[in-house]
């Protein structure tokens, strides 16, 4: 079965049933139930592999007892057991005293889980359509797995929810390139959504993996934090997809909710890269945990003040993608801004165009790259171009890595030597940003500004060139007509 019948066929059973409300539901519904079928298949596989391996599931709760037989509980029976029995005790794991490492795990992701099927037979059947055609351990179904990942991330887009923790593979890609992560750096993403930065960092440090030391360096190295159940839920079974096999690291929680003051030097970690949640505003009392000069209600800010100070003394990297209005926005914008011009080299800003969100959002966002250890000297910006004919991105013509090339060909390697002013990237001394009360929205010097005209003002040119257009027609009929008389 093909990965889209699959997917759909699992969505038109569960449209069957009167308890699952919407795709958002019918997403969840079928993520956890992912989840279990993947943990089950990665035990048989650390049955083999991890000495003495003990399953944290009581073995009535382990998908190969309780959903793999196709003539299992089904109907009354199998709601109640998930609803009444599996559940509360995947649940208690996260809490339960002695339970190991990947219990918690388990535990993390169904704290806020919820059976949603309310029809026993319609559940069996999607279970066992999952059952029949996945198989982590069968050649070829890891890559399905990750495929179906990208199928219901997708379809959380459509279902127009999924903006705030989508990033496109494209930007992703470009930042962790050019961050180039090593083996036994820590790699913090605190707003990780669904996981989508850190795989990517996890694919690029695996390169690097030639020893068992060396797979287990990774493991300790990936830290996320994600506040909402279902992408937390799609990150965990990301690292599970990608072999961070007990992902303790992921935590379920708000990153902002922690005094910032708490944060210890064994807290702090080698690179930031993230696109934390801008446009969106905090509950009331979140901003007391950030020092006066930081607070605000704005998310991103406070994400902001956060990375800044959780990266380590001058050898700590960040890149981060922020809206234009962290660039000229003010108050503690300007804060921030002060800070990571003084206290930080932020070393380039590359603008990237309208549309790159597309359709989700339109804001013009920017990747902001700095370091630990300052001050600055003076900020490249490298505005990322449309490619040839397109004036606009979407979801058909949507950002390719391929494009980067142009800023990976400028950048000058990780010294950032031999940079060069071109039609797409200047440069501005720290100065001159001070002058201007630290506004970084810096346009480009080298292309022309186009003049976006008053539409009223447009409105009544066209007018008058319509005016004029009718007078000449009216004229030349006149003129046709004389003609014509003129002839008879």
């Amino acid at each position: 079965m093909s990965l889209t019948t699959l997917v759909k066929s699992i969505q038109d059973i569960m449209r069957k049933d009167v308890g699952v409300d919407g795709d958002a539901q019918r997403i969840s519904q079928m993520v956890w139930l992912i989840f279990l079928k993947i943990f089950d298949d990665k035990e048989q596989e650390w049955q083999l592999t991890v000495p003495n391996y003990t399953s944290p599931l009581p073995s009535r709760f382990r998908w190969t007892n309780w959903a793999k037989n196709p003539e299992g509980m089904t109907g009354e029976e199998l709601v109640d057991f998930v609803n009444n029995d599996l559940f509360p005790a995947l649940k208690n794991l996260a809490t339960k005293a002695g339970v190991t490492d990947r219990g918690k795990v388990v535990g993390s992701v169904f704290e806020d889980a919820y059976n949603y099927m309310k029809s026993g037979t319609l559940l069996r059947q999607v279970i066992n359509t999952i059952e029949e055609n996945l198989d982590l351990n069968r050649s070829g179904d890891r890559h399905l797995f990750n495929d179906i990942y990208e199928k219901i991330l997708a379809d959380l887009q459509s279902a127009g929810n999924a903006g705030e923790y989508y990033t496109p593979r494209a930007v992703t890609q470009f930042m962790v390139d050019i961050l180039d992560p090593q083996l036994g750096q820590t790699i913090l993403d605190p707003a990780c959504g669904t996981g989508g930065f850190l795989t990517c960092a996890i694919k690029h440090l695996d390169r690097q993996v030639k020893t068992a030391d060396d797979h287990n360096l990774l493991q300790g190295s990936i830290r996320g934090v994600e506040k909402k159940p279902l992408p937390y839920m799609l990150a965990m079974t990301n690292m599970i997809l990608h072999g961070i096999d007990v992902p303790t690291s992921i935590r379920h929680d708000n990153t902002l909710a922690r005094q910032l003051q708490s944060y210890t030097p064994k807290d702090r970690v080698d690179m930031v890269i993230t696109n934390p949640p801008f446009g969106g505003v905090e509950e009331d009392g979140i901003e007391s945990n950030f020092l006066k000069k930081y607070q605000t209600r704005e998310t991103a800010d406070l994400f902001m003040a956060l990375i800044m100070h959780l990266l380590k003394y001058d050898t700590g990297r960040a890149a981060v993608v922020l809206p234009d209005g962290f660039l000229f926005g003010e108050g503690v914008k300007t804060t921030l801004k002060r800070e990571l011009l003084e206290q930080f080299n932020l070393h380039t800003i590359v603008r990237l165009p309208k549309g790159v969100f597309s359709p989700y959002t339109s804001i013009a966002t920017n990747i902001l790259f700095f370091e630990k250890g300052g001050p600055t000297k003076a900020v490249w910006f490298f505005e990322h171009p449309y490619p040839k004919g397109y004036k606009s991105y979407s979801r058909s013509k949507p950002l390719t890595i391929a494009e980067f090339d142009l800023e990976k060909g400028w950048w000058g390697s990780a010294a950032r030597r031999g940079r060069k002013t071109t039609e797409h990237a200047w440069k501005i001394p720290a100065k001159a940003l001070t002058a201007r009360n630290y506004n970084l929205d810096c346009k480009n010097p080298y292309q022309e500004e186009v003049n976006h005209r008053d539409p009223q003002e447009l409105m009544v040119e066209y007018q008058e060139i319509v005016e004029r257009l009718n007078a000449a027609q009216a004229a030349l009929k006149t003129e046709l007509m004389t003609c014509l008389k003129g002839k008879a």
